[in-house]
């Protein structure tokens, strides 16, 4: 059943989602009152008309969300797409598992989407080349990943892009129902896969890369 998108779920991605704000035309104020009138104005020139942005478009898969941000650059078109879902972790803490990914940048098989935790959990432990694994019971993956700024508020960390381990994780993720995940001997939380198939795919879709290596 589709629900209602919320850009809370977006965690990491929510600042890809910010709309440029269209100022207001101006309003012409009332002379004050004179017996001349004011001398008349040259006609502005006219700023050359920015292209136009499409608002975001937004869709959810289960528990999943997913963002496509294009960006009309004049030349090209742009594209980020971003899928997320929210979980509650370990101590009962709010956080997000993210992937990232654009058009300009290298795409699948070379590179794959980047993936990034954001949790309130200060005591999980903070760096460079931390030690993760991913999974469930029919298996597990080893990762190195490194902590960012915060993010929304929240702690967060974006696992080492490596293409090699970086598929094994997608595939990790497509494979289980849950995937638990821990940062060295701290567990951070069990994590719903729950339309995360259908969330890839479209982002392949939308960005133009190929999913069947992850989700045929």
């Amino acid at each position: 059943m589709m629900r209602p998108f919320r850009f809370a779920d977006l965690g990491a991605v929510g600042a890809l989602a910010a709309l440029i704000a269209v100022p207001f035309p101006g309003i012409a104020l009332a002379q004050t009152a004179s017996a001349q009138p004011a001398p008349a104005q040259p006609a502005p020139q006219a700023e050359p008309a920015a292209p136009a942005q499409a608002a975001p478009k937004l869709e959810t898969f289960g528990r999943w969300s997913t963002l496509v941000d294009e960006v009309d650059t004049g030349e090209d078109l742009r594209k980020t797409c971003a899928a997320s879902t929210a979980f509650i972790g370990a101590g009962g803490v709010p956080g997000t598992l993210t992937l990232v990914i654009t058009n300009g940048d290298a795409l699948p098989p070379d590179a794959y989407p980047s993936i990034t935790i954001a949790v309130d959990n200060k005591g999980l432990p903070a760096g460079k080349s931390i030690a993760a694994t991913f999974g469930d019971d029919k298996g597990r993956v080893a990762a190195k990943l490194h902590s960012d700024g915060a993010v929304n508020g929240r702690l967060s960390w974006t696992v080492d892009n490596q293409a090699k381990i970086s598929l094994a994780l997608l595939r990790a993720m497509r494979r289980a129902s849950v995937l638990d995940v821990s940062f060295g001997d701290a567990p951070v939380g069990s994590i719903s896969m729950d339309g995360f198939t259908k969330a890839y795919r479209s982002l392949g879709a939308s960005c133009g890369f190929p999913t069947a290596d992850v989700a045929p």
